[in-house]
This record gives structure tokens, C-alpha cells and sequence, in this order.
């Protein structure tokens, strides 16, 4: 795993954020989520520092296939997650937060 990766995991494992099971490297029809919490079905995604135009319209295209199963999903850079931990955290449980309200689908 990259760096950012691993920093991010270490705050999602063993159910640390909202007491919400987070999986890594999860499959998703034909593609890989780096992380997912399918209680909630909430994707996230760090994205490297070696993204083209090219890869980013990749990435658009199986982002909206995985949200077309419903799954929310989030996305964070690598410098977001090294260099404003706080934030991307902030981000995911304002996320939970929101999903798991009354009357939200869960």
C-alpha cells in the first residue's frame, strides 16, 4: 500500500471511526475500492500523484459504475491524506454521521 493508504488505514481498522467496519482492497464488481464499509456502503478512494487526464476519466467512469449500486462514495488525494489527516477524517465521519441518521438508507 502507499503511504497515504497506510496512514488511512491505520484510522479505519478495528472499527476505530463510528464503530463502522471498513475492508480494504474490496471488489466491486470488476473493480477494486481501496477501502469500504459495506454497512454503510461507503467507498473511499486515495488517489495517487500519478493521475493523467487520461486516468482521471477512467476513474470517473468506474466511480459512477460502483455509485450506480448505490454506494457513496469519497475520494481523497495523497497530499490530503498526509498532509490534512485531520480533515479527511472530519470528512468520513461527517459521512457516517449523515448515513446512519434515522431515516437515511443504510
Amino acid at each position: 500500500m502507499p503511504k497515504a493508504e497506510i496512514i488511512l488505514w491505520s484510522k479505519l481498522r478495528r472499527k476505530q471511526l463510528q464503530d463502522e467496519r471498513f475492508r480494504r482492497q474490496y471488489s466491486i464488481g470488476s473493480y477494486v475500492v481501496d477501502f469500504y464499509c459495506p454497512s454503510l456502503k461507503l467507498a473511499i478512494e486515495v488517489d495517487g500523484d500519478s493521475h493523467t487526464d487520461a486516468s482521471m476519466y477512467h476513474d470517473q467512469e468506474r466511480q459512477e459504475f460502483i455509485e450506480s449500486y448505490g454506494i457513496r462514495f469519497l475520494r481523497f488525494t495523497n497530499d490530503d491524506v498526509c498532509e490534512n489527516l485531520e480533515w479527511v477524517l472530519d470528512e468520513i465521519y461527517e459521512t457516517i454521521e449523515h448515513l446512519t441518521k434515522p431515516g437515511n438508507k443504510r
